[in-house]
């Protein structure tokens, strides 16, 4: 085995662990992670792991984290009806004002003008609501204790199968 093939071998495994950091703030960017926990993920120390990450994906491990809450931020704001403040906190940020200042830098707008760009969300329902709402209700239940006329029927059934069988 050459020294090429080692430091190519070496540095693939060290990309797969910072593959599951990444991972990790994608899945759970709305929690409180620190570069500590990012670095536990991925089996390195938090400084290596700040370098080494910063030196794969151009970033550091909290800028991509910030720019992850954003875009989860900017999606929310364009499909939902929430409150600013609820998508703040929705994804992961602890301050209305750092929040609206870091919105307003990556996307050149405030949050409540970024999301007057777009239509209203209740456009995107093509249904009426209260009619996915029935229809989001489970069909079959369970819970027969709940129902006496399920469970009258039920025991009515049995006497007469077994009347019929005798």
């Amino acid at each position: 085995m050459t020294f090429r093939h080692t430091v190519h071998v070496a540095s693939t495994l060290a990309a797969r662990h910072l593959l599951r950091a990444k991972d990790l703030v994608d899945a759970r960017y709305f929690e409180p992670l620190s570069v500590a926990d990012l670095a536990a993920a991925a089996g390195l120390s938090p400084a290596h792991f700040s370098r080494r990450f910063k030196q794969t994906f151009g970033e550091s491990p909290h800028q991509y984290l910030l720019t992850r809450r954003l875009e989860r931020a900017a999606a929310l704001l364009r499909t939902t009806d929430w409150t600013v403040a609820a998508v703040c906190f929705a994804v992961g940020w602890e301050s209305v004002g750092s929040f609206t200042t870091s919105f307003r830098r990556m996307f050149g707008a405030t949050p409540q003008t970024y999301r007057n760009n777009f239509p209203a969300a209740e456009r995107h329902v093509r249904i009426p609501r209260c009619v996915a709402l029935a229809y989001g209700r489970p069909q079959n239940r369970t819970f027969r204790e709940d129902d006496e006329t399920a469970a009258s029927v039920t025991s009515k059934r049995r006497n007469e199968v077994r009347s019929t069988d005798a």
